[in-house]
């Protein structure tokens, strides 16, 4: 096959195979212990954002408190947006029987803001896997499992806050598929522009961080002081550091440390970088 045929099957795979899994572990748990599994996604969410994310937008970023002004901007706009969509949501109902009848869910606040930076992240992976895969092929198979390797628990956390919000399991899984799509846009842009798409990544991750930051503290911890019992709360912590525990290891088994990434990423990157030289030199 081309570079080209390459990165589209593994692009559709990378996004879709951690989807799919995500998903099929969601649903093995069952709606009946979705809110123990809540605690699971906050922890899924921060360790996905403070141990995955916001490393990688500082070491691509030139400037560190760019990055971190552009993480700070995209928690304020998230609350924008939210708002937006709770004045959307007070225009068709009654604000007001809300406040005294909280409801079961959260009318799908918290599942927008978290396609919204899992898009930008999807997007991100699909430009490394585009990058890897223009050095070698075997780099590339090499990076795309990775990618899908720490791919499936954020997905999984993903899966469960969709699901906290309302959305039906067949609905949950159509749009995270959907934003799934944004590694397979990423991936064809950087076949055709890498060296342009590699300035953007920094600020593309920050507010991708920015999102499960937002969801996990503003929207999904509220709720778990709800249930202020001793057990309850041993219980949420200890789910919360699952979440985290399984995005560290899942670095692990795919190749992360905490020197530089991903060794197969690190091959992306380091092409990433030399596709831009080259297209300073000409």
């Amino acid at each position: 096959m081309s570079t080209l045929h390459w990165i589209l099957l593994s692009s559709l795979l990378g996004g879709g195979v951690s989807v799919l899994a995500a998903a099929w572990l969601g649903n093995l748990f069952g709606t009946q212990r979705l809110a123990l599994l809540i605690s699971y996604a906050i922890g899924a969410l921060l360790g996905a954002a403070f141990l995955e994310v916001i490393p990688h937008a500082f070491a691509e970023g030139s400037d560190p408190g760019h990055v971190a002004a552009t993480i700070l901007a995209g928690i304020l706009a998230f609350f924008v947006l939210e708002k937006l969509v709770l004045w959307r949501h007070c225009h068709h109902d009654h604000c007001e029987a809300h406040d005294a009848h909280p409801p079961a869910h959260d009318h799908g606040r918290s599942g927008l803001l978290i396609l919204v930076g899992d898009t930008f992240h999807n997007f991100v992976d699909g430009i490394l896997i585009a990058a890897a895969f223009i050095q070698d092929t075997r780099l590339g198979i090499v990076t795309a499992l990775a990618i899908i390797a720490h791919e499936i628990p954020q997905e999984l956390g993903d899966y469960m806050v969709l699901r906290h919000s309302g959305y039906s399991r067949r609905k949950a899984l159509l749009f995270n598929l959907l934003a799934s799509g944004s590694t397979l846009v990423g991936g064809l842009l950087a076949y055709f522009a890498l060296s342009v798409l590699q300035g953007w990544i920094p600020y593309i991750l920050a507010i991708a961080a920015a999102s499960m930051i937002y969801v996990a503290v503003a929207d999904l911890i509220p709720g778990l002081h709800k249930r202020p019992e001793l057990r309850a709360t041993v219980v949420q912590v200890l789910l919360i550091a699952l979440g985290i525990a399984t995005i560290a290891l899942a670095q692990v088994l795919s190749g992360h440390d905490h020197d530089g990434h991903a060794h197969a990423e690190a091959g992306a990157h380091g092409a990433l970088h030399r596709e831009a030289d080259h297209s300073h030199r000409h």
